[in-house]
């Protein structure tokens, strides 16, 4: 996994865990949630960005 990829996964787990462990005030509420979509997204397009895919250009 690169790097990139951990930190949009740490970012999108801590923004989780604040909106289901505490209860924030109205925009920041949804902010989080928002965070925590965003975030996850961002982590799935970096993991298939980092994928490395080998190509063998000798037919055999």
């Amino acid at each position: 996994m690169s790097l990139y990829g951990c930190l949009f996964l740490v970012l999108s787990i801590v923004c989780g865990a604040l909106s289901i462990g505490t209860s924030l005030p109205g925009i920041w509420d949804t902010l989080v949630a928002v965070g925590t979509a965003f975030f996850g997204t961002l982590f799935v397009v970096f993991l298939v960005v980092g994928r490395r895919i080998k190509f063998d250009p000798v037919l055999r």
